[in-house]
């Protein structure tokens, strides 16, 4: 009986110990730090790890945890009952009404935006005293400098108008300029930041929205927008296109995020609507969110957040919009490779960090292609880990990918094998293993390719693209290509397909065999020019079909294969005056900077940007 007492009792503690161990969330647990109970918990949110904040099962009411989404809304359901309580009523409690409804909005502006010690100490200030706090809120405002703070004093002190402008210039402390790992920023291109912020800077921006930060419901209206136009909510026929929109989700628990969304949306904004102004505000916020990303970076713990990945990947979407130096695109290509390569495969296994891995896993290949340098995402556990949990599944195009990341090997071996040629005096017997090795790869490559398009792409479930006849259809340009017998031109038909992700899957395969057969040298079995130009035409066949299509700006996954079959093609053809067309269309109707720019820096040549170290 006392043995039965005894392991009641002992059963009774464990389950208690089990308890108190659940009321913290599983990183903390790991981490073995202090949590909150507040999903995400303070201290994953300060780390930049909101999305990994879970909580195993508890049996009671009270161990779970609370939701700071909740307290959000909470904040911002009591501010708007404030307004209308003041609005409706006239006697002596207006007065305090307006005090704590000037106390909540400066609250909640600081924590969203105020640096990250600030925040701390109001949000442990908030979390340890009952009733309200007890103390002014000193340090509160939209945190863009001195001369911000001072706006948003004025505006607290009774200035009549609410549209202070921000003033914010590019070069206090000028830390940006130093900013070259992983993301690089080049003289020329802080030159062209001060440039542009001098268009609208006068005293006429004041009317518009060059004080984003006290007009939150705006900015909120442009990231929305800016999600629309880079996430759109499409099936998973269409390829997956969340990875943004789910990074929006989690920005509130973010300031480097909530910064980035801001800068990248309000300048996409203004130059989707061609106003100036509005996008000069967005080059204002630019400059801090570098300065963030660069503090996070140095941070050992804050490099591999997936907060800092969720920047990086928004100013490389911001630099496809604005194209602020020729080399931007190629730099932050190359800084968030690095950063991924940093994290490991492990840290890309779930949520937005998952998303982000495998929906831009294109570009992050791509880059590897026209660096023409072996990638580590070759290796066997970055074809296979990121996938192990589960989150989401290969598709047509991943099993594709596994096959594309191998090409970059073999270019950095041809251009070695060539470069040895020209300089050194190698032997004919040396000459002739490493030419057999560079054949030996090719061929297997070549056969592996084959064979995935006769099990994936002619097995395809929804069916295969279908010939249709090239009509003038919303000024889109007509294709024409050459008959290789005669020269003379032809209107070939166009391809439709079933839907957006094969389209976009034939058009990479297209490309990646374009860029294998640049260094298939072989006797025997090699890739004829006539293939090659098949393949280049068979990208414009299908850039039609793509482009009236895919919704908001899902084009750019096809920016890749059309500068491929841009040069595949000889100048002053008809197939360079097709894709002439077709880039002017698009810089006309999405206002995409880098395809306006004919896309020079995502070259797989040899001489290309991302080809050169800087």
């Amino acid at each position: 009986m006392v043995g039965d007492t005894r392991q009641v009792a002992n059963d009774s503690r464990v389950r208690k110990a089990s308890n108190r161990q659940s009321r913290s969330c599983k990183v903390c647990r790991l981490r073995k730090v202090k949590c909150d109970r507040v999903k995400p918990c303070h201290a994953c949110c300060a780390h930049g790890y909101p999305s990994k904040c879970v909580y195993e099962s508890v049996p009671d009411e009270e161990a779970r945890p609370i939701s700071q989404a909740e307290e959000i809304r909470n904040l911002r359901d009591e501010i708007k009952d404030l307004r209308n309580r003041i609005n409706d009523r006239q006697d002596g409690s207006q007065f305090q009404n307006l005090q704590r409804l000037d106390q909540l909005a400066s609250l909640f502006e600081s924590i969203r935006s105020a640096p990250l010690s600030v925040v701390d100490d109001l949000v442990r200030d908030i979390r340890t005293t009952k009733g309200g706090l007890k103390r002014d809120l000193t340090p509160v405002g939209p945190w863009e400098g001195l001369d911000a703070y001072e706006s948003y004093e004025n505006q607290r002190q009774g200035s009549p108008s609410s549209l202070i402008p921000i003033r914010k210039t590019i070069r206090n402390g000028t830390p940006e300029q130093n900013f070259n790992d992983p993301i690089e920023i080049n003289d020329d291109e802080d030159d062209e930041f001060e440039e542009r912020m001098s268009i609208g800077s006068g005293s006429d921006s004041s009317g518009t929205v060059s004080i984003m930060s006290a007009q939150r419901p705006a900015v909120d209206v442009f990231v929305e927008r800016f999600v629309d136009a880079f996430s759109p909510q499409v099936d998973i026929k269409s390829g997956r296109a969340g990875a943004l929109r789910a990074a929006a989700g989690i920005r509130m628990f973010s300031p480097l995020i909530s910064d980035a969304f801001e800068a990248v949306s309000v300048a996409f904004f203004g130059r989707s609507v061609q106003n100036k102004q509005i996008e000069a505000s967005g080059f204002r916020l630019y400059p801090r969110v570098l300065r963030g990303l660069q503090d996070a970076l140095n941070d050992p713990e804050r490099c591999k957040a997936e907060s800092t990945l969720v920047t990086v990947t928004l100013l490389l979407a911001f630099e496809s919009v604005e194209r602020t130096t020729q080399r931007g695109v190629p730099a932050h290509v190359r800084g968030a490779v690095r950063l991924i390569e940093h994290r490991g495969p492990e840290n890309h296994m779930y949520g937005v960090e998952h998303l982000l891995f495998t929906e831009l896993r294109p570009y992050w290949i791509g880059g590897a292609l026209a660096a023409r340098q072996p990638s580590f995402l070759a290796r066997e556990e970055w074809k296979t880990i990121p996938w192990s949990a589960g989150t989401t599944t290969k598709d047509i195009l991943h099993h594709l990918l596994d096959l594309a990341v191998e090409i970059p090997g073999l270019l950095a071996q041809s251009d070695s094998f060539q470069e040895e040629q020209r300089t050194s005096h190698m032997g004919a017997q040396e000459i002739a293993v490493k030419q057999a090795s560079l054949w030996n790869g090719v061929t297997d490559l070549t056969a592996r390719f084959e064979q995935w398009y006769q099990e994936w792409a002619l097995n395809y479930p929804d069916g295969v693209p279908e010939e249709v006849e090239q009509t003038p259809e919303q000024d889109f340009p007509i294709f024409k290509q050459r008959n290789p017998r005669t020269g003379a031109t032809f209107t070939p038909t166009k391809l439709s397909y079933p839907n957006l992700l094969l389209a976009q899957t034939m058009a990479v395969y297209y490309a990646f065999r374009l860029i294998l057969s640049s260094i298939d040298t072989r006797p025997e079995d090699r890739v004829t020019p006539l293939q090659q130009y098949g393949f280049g035409c068979g990208i414009c066949r299908t850039l039609e079909w793509y482009i009236l299509t895919a919704p908001g700006n899902m084009i750019n996954r096809l920016a890749f294969p059309t500068r491929v079959a841009w040069e595949a093609f000889p100048d002053n053809g008809p197939e360079r005056q097709f894709m002439i067309e077709v880039l002017q269309l698009v810089e006309r109707r999405h206002s995409l900077g880098l395809w306006g720019s004919g896309m020079a820096e995502i070259s797989v040549r040899e001489n290309s940007p991302l080809n050169t170290d800087e």
